[in-house]
């Protein structure tokens, strides 16, 4: 099999935009094991003074997440953002995961584990049972300096200095009858809006995210953006946008277009917002994306916790990720460097144990699953400009999607003259030569790296606390050559692989 691969770097035209830093964000909830036991875990060995599993915190240093959305997620939904600061720390249940918040980590733990990691703050705050006036107080405890009832309040508990945090998720997907306080497009915009302005009041440079549709297979999706942008336009800078994939009946080919269909509703979210009038002026933050196996919660997760009962921190959604989830996240990372034209920020959901990159056990290891490692790379070499390529040769036809390129294909070059190509191979079976013609500039190739199923396993290879055998190799063979109008790079995907070519200027290398 064969793909051929063009584009123009030389040519501003082919541009697809800016990368935004903020595209490579993550998402920690307080969800069965994503806290507890996961990034907070007082008394194990690499845990530090404030409970921070020290092992953890390398893990997340090196997946490199610059951004991480917090608390929720559904359990923001019903939650008291005041339980977690102070001393007093109440017991609550969280109706949203059937579980028991013991609230010993919140809002300044978090904000000092984000700044151990290196990321920026995202906060959600609680439409679902609370409102404007909650809304107001959490921003103004946070983020107004002294003199002032909830800004001592924080100064008391530990923190002078305001948190200064400039992202604010108004509730979390509130289209959902699961949702606690789920609303109708109408209520859910008329209180964003005025959630939004008293925020703008309070503290004027905010960026603010307002709660677009769960899924696009919901039955109000496009009504739903409609009707909240209406109410919306003018007082907010993204839209959200929320997208799980998973393999469903065995039908590999289709879970591995999951790419070309979050392509497609990034567009037509974007369609939505130009409709009404606001291009250029409201973002899409797809602040949910992953690979997940929901029937594992829906048929198993959900029953177990009925039978235990409330419980702190109960193991739920920890899927174990394999090669070909790896692959299908490569792709999804692909799509969203195809959109930075529209999409302002992305936090791939969740960041330890509950969908996560990194798993860990208590009192015991943490370690990379597959799906670390297109996220990593990804984040590490994507910078500078997006670049539009034009793909050309075998296509993939699914039972969900139509017919898809067989290799997915994304590229950046950063302002230092470097570049990276991020390729995925869909075809479970065989392996696919790619001739990849780079015009306007001459490239050498200094590292090329595949993630495929290690010699003898199965696209069913995993990683565990034991063995991570899957990872990114070298990938020998690649072949280039360059002339006065360019390069030509000529590589050999293994199948049903994740592969990235770093790429570095010839002396002399713009043609």
């Amino acid at each position: 099999m064969s793909v051929r691969i063009e584009g123009d770097v030389g040519n501003p035209a082919e541009v697809i935009g800016r990368v935004p830093r903020r595209l490579f964000g993550s998402f920690v909830e307080h969800l069965g094991r994503s806290v507890y036991t996961g990034i907070f875990e007082p008394g194990h060995s690499t845990s530090d003074g404030r409970g921070f599993r020290g092992d953890v915190l390398e893990l997340v240093r090196e997946l490199g997440p610059t951004v991480v959305r917090y608390p929720g997620g559904n359990f923001v939904s019903a939650y008291r953002w005041e339980d977690g600061v102070g001393p007093d720390r109440p017991v609550r249940l969280d109706p949203a995961w059937h579980s028991v918040e013991s609230n010993r980590f919140g809002l300044h733990e978090f904000a000092a584990w984000a700044e151990a990691a290196g990321a920026e703050v995202m906060y959600a705050v609680n439409l679902g049972t609370r409102g404007i006036q909650e809304a107001a107080d959490v921003l103004e405890y946070c983020n107004h300096a002294s003199g002032t009832d909830l800004s001592e309040r924080r100064r008391a508990n530990g923190a002078d200095r305001p948190f200064g945090f400039k992202v604010w998720c108004l509730g979390n997907e509130m289209d959902g009858p699961w949702q606690v306080g789920h609303k109708t497009a109408d209520e859910y915009g008329r209180l964003a809006a005025e959630t939004a302005r008293v925020l703008r009041m309070i503290d004027p440079d905010v960026e603010l995210v307002v709660a677009g549709s769960s899924n696009a297979e919901m039955p109000t999706f496009g009504e739903w953006e409609r009707t909240v942008l209406r109410h919306t336009a003018g007082l907010v800078d993204h839209i959200s946008l929320h997208a799980y994939y998973q393999e469903l009946h065995g039908d590999t080919d289709s879970y591995l277009a999951s790419g070309a269909a979050l392509d497609r509703y990034i567009r037509a979210v974007a369609g939505i917002i130009d409709e009404q009038g606001l291009g250029g002026r409201v973002g899409i933050s797809v602040d949910e994306w992953n690979v997940w196996d929901q029937r594992r919660w829906n048929e198993t997760d959900q029953a177990r916790l009925a039978e235990e009962g409330w419980r702190e921190h109960p193991r739920i959604i920890e899927d174990t990720y394999t090669v070909t989830d790896a692959v299908v996240v490569g792709s999804l990372l692909g799509s969203l460097l195809r959109n930075v034209d529209r999409v302002t920020m992305a936090n791939q959901a969740q960041l330890v144990n509950v969908i996560a990159p990194i798993r860990t056990e208590p009192g015991g290891p943490a370690w990379r699953q597959p799906t670390f490692h297109p996220f990593r790379q990804v984040a590490a070499l994507a910078s500078g400009v997006s670049l539009r390529l034009n793909v050309e040769g075998e296509r993939l036809r699914t039972a969900q999607h139509g017919e898809v390129d067989l290799v997915d294909v994304a590229a950046t070059a950063g302002d230092s003259g470097r570049g990276a190509v991020f390729l995925t191979n869909r075809s479970t079976a065989s392996p696919t030569e790619v001739r990849l013609r780079l015009r306007g500039a001459r490239y050498g190739v200094y590292a090329a790296e595949t993630l495929a199923a290690p010699d003898g396993e199965t696209r069913h290879a995993v990683n565990t606390a034991d063995s991570q055998p899957v990872r990114p190799v070298p990938l020998p063979g690649t072949a280039v050559t360059s002339d006065p109008g360019g390069t030509t790079i000529t590589v050999t995907l293994p199948p049903l692989s994740w592969t990235v070519l770093q790429l570095c200027p010839e002396a002399g290398g713009h043609a």
